[in-house]
């Protein structure tokens, strides 16, 4: 049992898996499925300050902190408990393309090439790291969403924000992976 949980799922039990969370939060409380919004709610708890963006009952959203926690102490679980030790599967195109920009260790997730401290004091590590951060926040608080509140819970309630915001993230993601990102790399 323990094995299957450290294997990947395929699509066709991850996915309706992941697809019955909407259900299941409308039904159980008429609650919307994202993270986001969480850390709002956690600055609506901590600052003392008379902000009118956190002047709400935060109270009420308290169960998706809760949901937050989960993910953190679930991955961490899954990351030492579960952990996959088989070697991290790249396709060979991908390899030789990224190898012509210096990546070159695929032990991990995330490339270390790409995301460690030295990284982070280059040009590109700093616009990737710290740039990239700043848009994705920017860019989750313009949409009014992440990409899992919009492309999970907005679709699956047909709501057209969330089809352009889906369609515009996957647009982003490709000139990024396509074009933008090479051009960092070659800096």
């Amino acid at each position: 049992m323990l094995e299957m949980i450290r294997q990947p799922w395929p699509w066709y039990v991850a996915g309706p898996l992941i697809g019955l969370t909407v259900p299941a939060l409308l039904i159980l409380g008429n609650k919307s499925f994202g993270i986001s919004s969480s850390l709002r709610h956690a600055c609506a708890m901590c600052l003392p300050g008379k902000i009118p963006f956190f002047q709400y009952n935060w109270k009420k959203e308290l169960w998706n902190m809760f949901f937050v926690l989960g993910v953190f102490f679930g991955g961490i679980i899954a990351a030492t408990l579960l952990a996959n030790t088989a070697p991290i599967q790249v396709n060979p195109s991908l390899v030789e393309e990224l190898s012509t920009y210096g990546v070159t260790d695929f032990s991990s997730l995330v490339p270390s090439d790409l995301v460690n401290w030295n990284m982070l004091f280059t040009v590109p590590g700093f616009i990737m790291m710290v740039g990239g951060g700043f848009l994705v926040g920017f860019g989750a608080r313009y949409a009014g969403g992440c990409t899992s509140g919009h492309s999970i819970m907005g679709l699956s309630t047909l709501q057209w924000p969330s089809l352009v915001a889906t369609v515009s993230f996957m647009i982003g993601g490709f000139v990024m992976a396509n074009w933008i990102l090479p051009f960092i790399l070659s800096l």
